[in-house]
């Protein structure tokens, strides 16, 4: 119990969910960053997921896993989380139903995410983080650009 009487938050954060869109991730990297430091805050491990299109616009991506998983790993290696055990996971379908099925099957703690599209600034929550937030089974922490 703290001073008010209240049950204090535990710490109990071990596995971390960052999804990140790679197509906008040159501009807005800000839910990477925080996820890498709240990994490292809290000694967490950091799972960073990048979901691929069922359908591919570039004609040029003949397997679309593989292309996006050696993305993926291209930005971690441009962004390391020094201090953090990082894996990357790379799904294919609807983005807001893989993070929720990803974070469910790794019985995730939290989820980090951007608010939305950078494109997107008039909106105050993107519907694919509404979604995220409103069907999670876990904390979802949304970070505003």
């Amino acid at each position: 119990m703290n001073f008010f009487g209240k049950i204090a938050m535990t710490d109990s954060t071990h596995l971390i969910l960052c999804p990140v869109n790679l197509r906008h991730a040159k501009a807005e990297r800000r839910a990477y960053d925080e996820a890498v430091a709240m990994a490292r805050r809290r000694s967490a491990k950091l799972i960073v997921a990048t979901v691929a299109p069922e359908i591919e616009r570039n004609l040029n991506i003949y397997d679309s896993e593989a292309y996006w998983g050696e993305q993926l790993r291209a930005f971690i290696t441009a962004h390391p989380a020094e201090g953090v055990v990082c894996e990357t996971v790379v799904r294919k379908g609807a983005v807001h139903r893989q993070i929720l099925r990803l974070a469910e099957e790794r019985k995730v703690d939290m989820i980090v995410m951007d608010a939305a599209n950078p494109k997107v600034k008039d909106y105050l929550l993107g519907t694919t983080a509404s979604h995220v937030v409103t069907h999670a089974h876990c904390s979802v922490y949304v970070v505003r650009g």
